[in-house]
This record gives C-alpha cells, sequence and structure tokens, in this order.
C-alpha cells in the first residue's frame, strides 16, 4: 500500500494512520458506499512492545545541535527533558510551578492516573538555564509569542516538524518521558527514583527501566563492553 510505504521511516505513525483509514473504510461499507475494506488486508509494521521510541543520547545530542538556546524547539525540549512531563502537562507549566528550587506539578488526571499524582523534582542546572529566557511575567513556559498557552496537540505537532527538520523520524515528544527514566536508570538510579520524575503510579513500569538500562547496560539494553569483559 503505497500510504504504508510513504510512511515506512515512521512505523508507530503508519500504523496509526492504516487504523484510522481501517475504522473509516469500515464506514463506508456501513454507508454502502464500498463493498469492503481494503486496509483490513495490509499488515502493520511490528514495533515491538516499548511502544514510543525513546530518544538516544546522538538523537538528543543532534536536537540540540540544530535547535539553539533562546529558540522554542530548544525550551520545548529541554523542558521535556529534564522534567519528564508529558505534552499535556508540559504546556500548562510556568512560573508558578516552581516553588524553593523545585518544579512541582500535578500530571493530568487518566484511567491510569485518577488521582493527578503529584510531581515534585529539583530543577535541572540545564532547565533553569534555560527558562532564563522566559519573561518572569509569562503564564506558561511555552507560550507562543503572542502569549497564548499552547496545546498540548500544537506542541506535539511542533515537535514533530523539528524532528522531521533535524532529521529525527522516530522521535516524538511521547519518547522524551521514556528517554529520562533511560538516563536516571543508566545513572544508577532505583525504581521509585524514576517514578518521583515520571509519575509512574506502578513499580512494575519504573522497574522495567532498570533491569533493561541500569548501569553496566547501553541504550539498547545489552550489557556494556566493560561488564561483558568482566563477566567472561
Amino acid at each position: 500500500m503505497e500510504i504504508k510505504a510513504g510512511l515506512s521511516t515512521t512505523p508507530q505513525k503508519a500504523n496509526k494512520t492504516l487504523k484510522r483509514l481501517s475504522q473509516l473504510m469500515d464506514l463506508a461499507v456501513k454507508l454502502e458506499m464500498r463493498g469492503d475494506n481494503p486496509v483490513k488486508g495490509v499488515d502493520r509494521y511490528k514495533t515491538g512492545s516499548g511502544g514510543f521510541h525513546a530518544w538516544t543520547k546522538a538523537e538528543i545530542a543532534r536536537f540540540f545541535e540544530v535547535y539553539l538556546p533562546g529558540t522554542p524547539a530548544f525550551l520545548s525540549m529541554t523542558l521535556m527533558l529534564y522534567s519528564g512531563a508529558s505534552r499535556c502537562d508540559a504546556v500548562k507549566l510556568g512560573w508558578g510551578n516552581i516553588r524553593g528550587g523545585r518544579l512541582e506539578y500535578r500530571r493530568q488526571k487518566t484511567r491510569k492516573n485518577p488521582e493527578a499524582i503529584l510531581v515534585s523534582i529539583p530543577v535541572h542546572p540545564f532547565l533553569a538555564e534555560a527558562l532564563q529566557a522566559v519573561p518572569n511575567g509569562a503564564f506558561t513556559f511555552l507560550q507562543t509569542e503572542q502569549g497564548k498557552s499552547r496545546t498540548a496537540t500544537g506542541l506535539g505537532t511542533a515537535m514533530r516538524k523539528w524532528c522531521d527538520k533535524a532529521g529525527l523520524p522516530l522521535c516524538s515528544s511521547h519518547g522524551l518521558r521514556k528517554a529520562i527514566c533511560r538516563r536516571i536508570a543508566e545513572a544508577g538510579g532505583e525504581a521509585h527514583e524514576i517514578m518521583s520524575v515520571s509519575g509512574h503510579i506502578t513499580l512494575a513500569e519504573a522497574q522495567r527501566y532498570c533491569e533493561d538500562f541500569g548501569e553496566g547496560r547501553t541504550e539498547t539494553g545489552e550489557p556494556s563492553a566493560s561488564v561483558r569483559q568482566k563477566n567472561g
């Protein structure tokens, strides 16, 4: 299918597009506009059970090579990367969330997070430096040049364009939360430390990062060369 082939570099996006097209074709069949659903016979890309692609160190470095301090792209990336906030939470963050050198906010309520868990973490020095470019009177950190708050959808769309321009087709705002969890695990952090930043409510999710990316493992989850040599 041409549509699937055209999205081969973004398999998750391709699968989502195929799902929506299939739903549309089902409606067309129901309305007797078509006699069949041609999308049902198209195989989906295999993306594994890991969900969204987690940014690698090289991909993060590449993004910062293209987008310099002071740009909306740099600020958005830095805020999400060093806070672990999802799009829906990142667009709401502002100076009112900085208290005593800490970033504090409640994650948006979801079916998995009905209590809107509180996240309270020290402001990372890199993030503190990036926020210096935000006027004190700004309502939110990521507001537009017109002083209007960004929407989660708008931020996602912008990140998609920024990533594509930087030559990072597999990267998205979704993968930044996974990246910060991986980085904490690589630094030797434990599951509870990951949960305190990410806002995960189940220990199992955070523990998986420790098992896959704990000290002595590479970004792919494989043992590092030093560990392999040590273990013979």
